[in-house]
């Protein structure tokens, strides 16, 4: 069943005081709330809203543990209005309009509105999201839906439409440090009846041991405190044996991960950034990513961004990703970091992409060309008599291998020389060879 909360939310019961320290630290107001100051700072429209108990139906994105579900807790438990919470994972149509005729009830015999937060909003399908839709629509319910993938890959366009978007951000070291304090000291929820102190460096390795994710710190602090020494001290060994058992961060290959560290591992190459497309490609590889998707990748950035500055590197890249699929894990990391040192190095020249969509752009806007009499094929007799070809001039018969000669019109002009490594040089012959006429 769903589970409908109005007040306590935050407890003090004992159910509350035996959960695990992350839900217990949940922040009760935006002070204590960390991070997302971009879009829960003073003074911006989310705070507001929620502060002055305004509200529309929101969908909220982004990595574990920054906060999606605290945000819909901490509105709830200041809201002047009946809160329902759902977890998508569990939950099934039936449930949904359950809930949904609840509300219903309640706005119709009560005048009261209805929070409905849906945890893991991306797992329902298209029959339960479309299922939301009239209740949206019409204000029966203000949807909080928090979702760790991208809505634009996993909801229903029909629903992000009747919703308001909002990104939040992985957590950094300095959003982490002060919940870890505020945690040590808070003798009602978090561990301040232990009086615990933590050294500088450790609470420094701490933050960056749980890779923005408030859940995970959270979890990180409290195994490190079970473990302090008898002065109640965390070190920073106490931290590396509280680290050592914990899973490493989630790669999910079918998620919004997977394309935001795609993208970070292209640019990176792209940008001629050695060191930065080595940590990629091994976020990619230690997730599990397939090798095969890792080469085609490094194959497209090898004539996309690096193509006649350096063509070798398509070379390059073409023999990585017949290796990979030959040799498998663990040896195909070596030839995958190979070609992708190649590319992040090479001098960048993206002509031949620029080249091939103005070429098509121009297709498809002024549509096809008729080839010149001189160009058309002339290889069977008909066509001879037709004049086929009958003017056209022999490149290899001239000096340098090189005539004047009318391919295109003028006008139609697609391709423009980087300047870059080797296209440099072949730049300086085609110009030599057009004005030695």
């Amino acid at each position: 069943m769903a589970k409908q909360r109005d007040e306590g939310l935050f407890g003090g019961d004992h159910e509350e005081q035996s959960a695990p320290l992350a839900r217990r630290m949940r922040p009760r107001t935006f002070a204590e709330f960390a991070g997302q100051a971009h879009v829960l700072g003073p003074g911006k429209p989310l705070r507001r809203f929620a502060e002055e108990g305004r509200h529309f139906s929101w969908i909220i994105f982004g990595p574990p543990g920054c906060g999606k579900s605290a945000f819909a807790w901490l509105v709830a438990a200041s809201a002047q209005a009946h809160f329902v919470s759902i977890n998508a994972v569990t939950s099934n149509v039936a449930e949904l309009k359950s809930a949904i005729e609840a509300a219903s009830a309640r706005l119709r015999y009560e005048g009261r509105r209805t929070l409905l937060f849906i945890d893991e909003i991306h797992r329902f399908n298209r029959m339960q999201q479309d299922a939301l839709l009239p209740a949206v629509e019409d204000g029966t319910v203000h949807l909080y839906g928090a979702t760790t993938q991208n809505p634009a890959f996993c909801l229903n366009p029909a629903l992000l439409s009747r919703c308001q978007l909002v990104e939040f951000r992985t957590l950094a070291v300095d959003d982490m440090a002060p919940l870890v304090l505020r945690t040590l000291g808070d003798a009602e929820r978090g561990l301040g009846a232990r009086h615990l102190s933590i050294d500088d460096d450790a609470l420094e390795l701490l933050a960056a041991s749980s890779s923005g994710d408030a859940r995970r710190l959270l979890n990180l602090l409290e195994l490190a405190a079970a473990s302090t020494d008898d002065n109640g001290r965390i070190t920073s060994q106490t931290v590396r044996d509280a680290a050592a058992g914990q899973a490493a961060p989630v790669y999910d290959r079918d998620g919004d991960n997977h394309y935001d560290i795609t993208s970070a591992f292209i640019k990176s190459m792209r940008g001629s950034d050695p060191d930065a497309a080595l940590y990629w490609l091994a976020r990619m590889l230690d997730g599990g990513e397939d090798p095969n998707f890792i080469a085609r990748r490094i194959v497209i950035a090898a004539s996309e961004d690096v193509g006649l500055a350096d063509s070798g590197a398509l070379s390059i890249a073409v023999s990585a990703a017949q290796a990979a699929a030959m040799l498998g894990m663990p040896e195909a990391r070596i030839v995958l970091a190979h070609a992708v040192l190649r590319i992040a190095l090479a001098p960048k020249s993206n002509s031949a992409c620029v080249g091939i969509d103005a070429a098509l752009a121009d297709l498809r806007t002024n549509g096809p060309l008729s080839v010149p009499e001189h160009l058309r094929d002339a290889h069977y007799a008909l066509a001879k008599k037709l004049g086929h070809g009958a003017e056209y001039r022999y490149p290899h018969d001239a000096p340098g291998h090189w005539v004047e000669q009318a391919y295109l019109p003028e006008e139609r002009r697609f391709y423009t020389n980087s300047g870059q490594g080797h296209e440099a040089q072949l730049g300086r012959w085609l110009e030599s060879a057009r004005t030695s006429k």
